[in-house]
């Protein structure tokens, strides 16, 4: 798990995570949020809205096993239940992290969270390949 902690603090650090209830949830409303992680001790109030907030849009919600203690303390606050991960390819990696400690249960998230990140992998290495060639497609103006 502290490779899991070690990821989101990496997140953070990098401006892909949205921390607490109302950066998570213009995140998700935004459509910028791939991966929402909610503490075990998650209140219920607060489990309700992070439902509320992945059923609009392709947003995937998960329970990590971390209490809020220990996921504030990973990111330099004192508790915290709720974050997202707002790219994909952290989103994957941390799926990726969660389903080699119950593959059962976080299984399925990372297998769709890994099609998202090489689908996004194939729409930069494109992007690309246009700038290098540029001009194609167009059409030059002669005199």
């Amino acid at each position: 798990m502290d490779s899991m902690t070690s990821l989101l603090g990496l997140a953070l650090r990098a401006g892909r995570l949205a921390v607490g209830e109302e950066p998570v949830g213009a995140a998700c409303r935004a459509h910028k949020a791939y991966l929402l992680l909610l503490a075990c001790d998650a209140a219920d109030n607060t489990i309700r809205r992070a439902h509320q907030f992945t059923q609009a849009v392709k947003t995937i919600p998960l329970t990590l096993p971390l209490d809020k203690a220990a996921l504030g303390g990973c990111l330099g606050r004192e508790s915290c239940a709720m974050v997202a991960l707002t790219d994909v390819g952290l989103a994957a990696a941390a799926a990726e992290k969660l389903a080699a400690l119950d593959p059962e249960t976080y299984g399925p998230a990372r297998d769709t969270l890994s099609q998202w990140a090489a689908r996004a992998k194939q729409r930069r290495k494109a992007t690309q390949a246009q700038k290098k060639r540029p001009g194609q497609g167009k059409q030059e103006k002669r005199k």
